[in-house]
């Protein structure tokens, strides 16, 4: 379960704007998860406590906003969600398509009390 190592980067990252920014409390902390990244939501979630402890991320909610996987097919231009239609165009049936999104992980809002 490599999620524990990130929460930890995420948590350094998220005390130095803190502290840059002279913050004593954090209300929420909001990421963005891409459905094909390798990061599982559910296990962020469940270490998230734990790796918090501690720190100033201590009393905070984490929220979770899942991104989805979305190509575009290089034959007929449909934009479609790669993981509901099997990497396949619901359009036209190719397999030929570029990634648009999907692979992100970043942390979208830091909000403060």
């Amino acid at each position: 379960m490599h999620e524990l190592g990130v929460v930890f980067e995420i948590i350094k990252t998220v005390e130095n704007f803190a502290e840059q920014n002279q913050l004593k409390k954090i209300d929420t902390l909001v990421l963005q998860i891409g459905e094909l990244s390798s990061m599982i939501p559910r296990y962020i979630e469940a270490c998230y406590p734990a790796a918090v402890e501690g720190t100033v991320l201590q009393d905070t909610k984490l929220e979770i906003e899942v991104l989805p996987g979305n190509g575009i097919c290089k034959k007929c231009n449909k934009v479609f969600n790669l993981i509901e239609n099997s990497n396949t165009c619901p359009k036209c049936g190719s397999k030929h398509w570029e990634l648009l999104c999907g692979k992100e992980f970043m942390i979208k809002e830091i909000i403060a009390c």
